[in-house]
């Protein structure tokens, strides 16, 4: 067989081989296929789409191009967390201290920032000196010593999907569900989880956009797992407009840390505890997940997690005075404004909007090795549903690089819409599914 052919195969709708399959993302982690042989059959498969057993064998491939992850030396079930990316969405740097704080090991390989959508990796990166490339060896002495640790991807774990998710982002390849859930479901499956919870995201800050193919989506992650022996349950949850207040990786985690200490936005809040409540559960330390919500709040509530947030950021290399003391991070070199454009109520903050222009002021990668300013981003003071007065600032702006600022400024004005009546809020959890609702 050659790369043409099955390329040929994908383009014309048919539906590939195990062998065929195979032969392209083996290929391609081996350097035999290169980035303009796998960037047509990405955009094959996007077209064109796969079927569950092509999905399969997609998250198989990428799966055992590397190494597998054995934590079964760790007592506990282990759980973790998968986000499919949003605006603002800084949850895990949250929920892992909450759920490890509880009893319940969190082994978790996170990703970088994917288009508009920011990474937990480089959010955590922003703290100075904070380590996420640790070898596997190193990933199970931490989990085993705190309860968690957060890494990104080591050379030894889903190669093919590390060539293949960076082509992607620069390619227009990135909303395909068949590659989405391969990509999700081969780092979890090789992280050494026993169960997964997932929160799918949907609206126009969200990968998935539209409701029902971000349920589609959620049904074939939660299919995948399950087909490999690990309980999977997701929710569907909000993406319409940015999750908390703050975009961009400092900012986020100052947000985080307000949080652990019981005092982030309610929004962030309330997903974060719902998805620390199904981990809870499925981690055996809760007999529901409204047991588990009511646990993830005591634990910040009584500090717990945010000890464990600091003991987290010293077992990687974290610099954790400047986590307790935020005002002494370096400031960005400018800063400015959004005015409200009317009087009456917030109706909605186009996050997809926001997000762009985020990565406009230096917070997120145009290009794949364009580098991220840890300072660059935007505050929201005000979110759907909140009354507004004409000219009162409606977001804050940070940014080192000038020649973008008034730009930014008129895209996010443009971003928000008015509303003379009150708007009533939307709820941000819309659905869960498991193993039921397939």
């Amino acid at each position: 067989m050659t790369a043409y052919e099955i390329i040929s195969k994908k383009r014309d709708g048919f539906e590939l081989s195990e062998e065929e399959i195979g032969y392209m993302i083996n290929g391609y982690a081996e350097g035999r296929i290169p980035d303009y042989q796998m960037s047509a059959l990405l955009m094959a498969i996007f077209l064109r789409g796969m079927n569950k057993q092509e999905t399969m064998t997609v998250t198989k491939n990428m799966l055992y191009s590397g190494e597998v992850v054995d934590l079964s030396s760790i007592p506990g079930v282990k759980v973790d967390k998968h986000s499919t990316g949003g605006v603002g969405d800084k949850v895990s740097i949250i929920l892992a201290p909450v759920v490890a704080a509880a009893g319940v090991p969190v082994p978790m390989i996170s990703g970088r920032g994917l288009g508009h959508t920011g990474g937990t990796l480089d959010k955590l990166e922003s703290i100075p000196g904070f380590r996420v490339d640790y070898s596997i060896k190193e990933y199970k002495e931490k989990i085993a010593r705190v309860g968690t640790c957060l890494i990104g991807q080591t050379p030894d774990i889903c190669p093919a999907d590390k060539k293949m998710y960076a082509l992607r982002d620069v390619t227009a390849t990135i909303q395909s569900i068949p590659l989405i859930t391969g990509s999700i479901m081969s780092k979890k499956l090789a992280e050494g989880i026993d169960a997964l919870v997932l929160d799918v995201k949907t609206g126009h800050g969200a990968f998935m956009q539209k409701h029902e193919d971000s349920v589609a989506l959620a049904k074939q992650l939660i299919s995948v797992g399950e087909a490999f022996g690990k309980p999977t349950v997701a929710y569907i949850t909000d993406m319409n407009e940015p999750l908390g207040n703050a975009v961009g990786n400092w900012l986020e985690i100052v947000e985080c840390i307000d949080g652990l200490h019981g005092e982030g936005p309610d929004d962030l809040m309330e997903v974060t505890h719902q998805l620390c409540g199904a981990m809870i559960y499925l981690g055996k330390k809760a007999a529901s997940i409204e047991e588990g919500v009511e646990i993830s709040k005591e634990m910040i509530r009584s500090g717990k997690a945010w000890d464990k947030f600091l003991e987290i950021a010293e077992e990687q290399n974290g610099d954790v005075d400047i986590l307790k003391n935020p005002l002494r991070y370096p400031k960005p070199a400018f800063q400015a404004q959004v005015p409200a454009a009317e009087s009456g109520y917030v109706a909605s903050i186009h996050s997809l909007e926001v997000g762009l222009t985020a990565v406009t002021l230096g917070a997120g990668r145009q290009k794949a090795d364009d580098l991220i300013d840890p300072k660059a981003g935007i505050v929201l003071h005000k979110k759907a549903g909140q009354a507004v007065e004409a000219g009162e600032p409606i977001m804050s702006v940070y940014t080192d690089r000038e020649e973008v600022l008034k730009a930014a400024v008129e895209r996010l004005g443009k971003a928000v819409a008015y509303s003379a009546q009150p708007v009533e809020s939307k709820a941000l959890i819309h659905e869960y599914l498991d193993k039921n609702s397939l």
